[in-house]
């Protein structure tokens, strides 16, 4: 087994016999380590006595006056918050149902920070056996956001935090100059004479992928995609890139991000859709569900789509919860 991505916090998380994630004191507690909800030097008793006694037993139960008794307001909130996402997590039989049914639910008041952290986990699960640094580096696009570069011919992905937190001068590296942000000393291009150096680099998050590159970006975060669908929904699929956009047969798409599923819906409406718009399409994949899993009557038979673009400021942020929501799973109509 390839060792990579510890800040996950996979190693915190117990397994179940199906390979589902099970929450752990000591995942809980990483959540309690968080400067959000570490008291400051200025923070009441009461929130200190909360943060203490749930460090000692973090499924404690907390009673209404706990809260209330804190003095700061912003404090109260974040308490309540975490008191609530714990329920949640805890509540479901493995940390991806409990993903699951927070999209299912909706997200309009989580941060996006703890979708992310799930997904990283998550993502660091379902790629457990996989020993190819070009899937494994495709699958951070899922969590971090990535700062789009055309480049001779190709199409480069460098993580956005990495590119936007460097204060070096960015001339030092004509990389990283290129990919729009100041300088680092540690920025790769992921390729075969240093793909090995991926795993001891993975937390760096500073390698850059090759989406046209050899092997293919492209074809890497699509068995990324299929490997987080497994995992999640406890089947697998078959996903392959495309190089068309306008052939396609509109019948059913899933947008991985926010300016995908913009582009997908006016071309499944009949919509022109302007040449600006299509040239910020990064990616584009046929998915295909097995055979034993039912689909719903306007998708069976019909290629299902998977479309990633970019925003006009070359980002690229994906939205993995689409593949948790947009499947056409005729199963999840016959759940309700």
């Amino acid at each position: 087994m390839t060792h990579f991505w510890a800040t996950s916090g996979h190693l915190l998380l117990d397994r179940e016999p199906g390979g589902g994630l099970r929450v752990t004191d000591d995942f809980l507690k990483a959540y309690l380590a968080r400067p959000e909800l570490l008291p400051p030097d200025e923070a009441c008793a009461a929130e200190r006595a909360l943060h203490a006694k749930l460090m000692e037993a973090p499924q404690a139960q907390i009673a209404p006056a706990e809260i209330d008794a804190i003095l700061d307001e912003d404090a109260r909130a974040n308490w309540l918050f975490m008191l609530g996402w714990r329920e949640r997590l805890l509540a479901a039989p493995t940390l991806e149902a409990a993903y699951a049914g927070v999209i299912r639910d909706g997200i309009k008041d989580i941060p996006p920070l703890f979708l992310d952290q799930l997904v990283h986990v998550i993502l660091r699960a379902a790629l457990d056996e996989v020993d190819d640094p070009y899937v494994v580096r495709a699958a951070e696009c899922l969590f971090r956001p990535q700062r789009v570069t055309h480049h001779e011919n190709t199409i480069l992905l460098a993580d956005a935090d990495i590119i936007e937190g460097h204060e070096a001068d960015r001339h030092a590296s004509p990389l990283l100059a290129m990919l729009g942000g100041p300088a680092a000393t540690s920025l790769d291009i992921l390729k075969a004479s240093n793909a090995d150096q991926y795993w001891q680099r993975s937390d760096g998050f500073d390698m850059v992928l090759d989406l046209g590159g050899a092997p293919s970006g492209r074809a890497a975060l699509g068995q990324a995609l299929r490997h987080w669908i497994r995992q999640i929904h406890g089947f697998d699929v078959a996903i392959e890139p495309l190089d068309k956009v306008k052939d396609a047969d509109w019948r059913w798409f899933v947008g991985l991000d926010a300016q995908a599923t913009s582009i997908g819906n006016a071309l499944w409406t009949g919509e022109s859709v302007g040449e600006e718009a299509l040239s910020r399409v990064l990616a584009l994949y046929t998915l295909t569900l097995p055979a034993e899993v039912p689909a719903l009557p306007a998708a069976r038979g019909k290629p299902i789509y998977l479309v990633m673009a970019m925003t006009p400021d070359r980002l690229l942020r994906l939205k993995p919860q689409n593949l948790v929501a947009g499947l056409p799973l005729a199963l999840r109509e016959m759940a309700n």
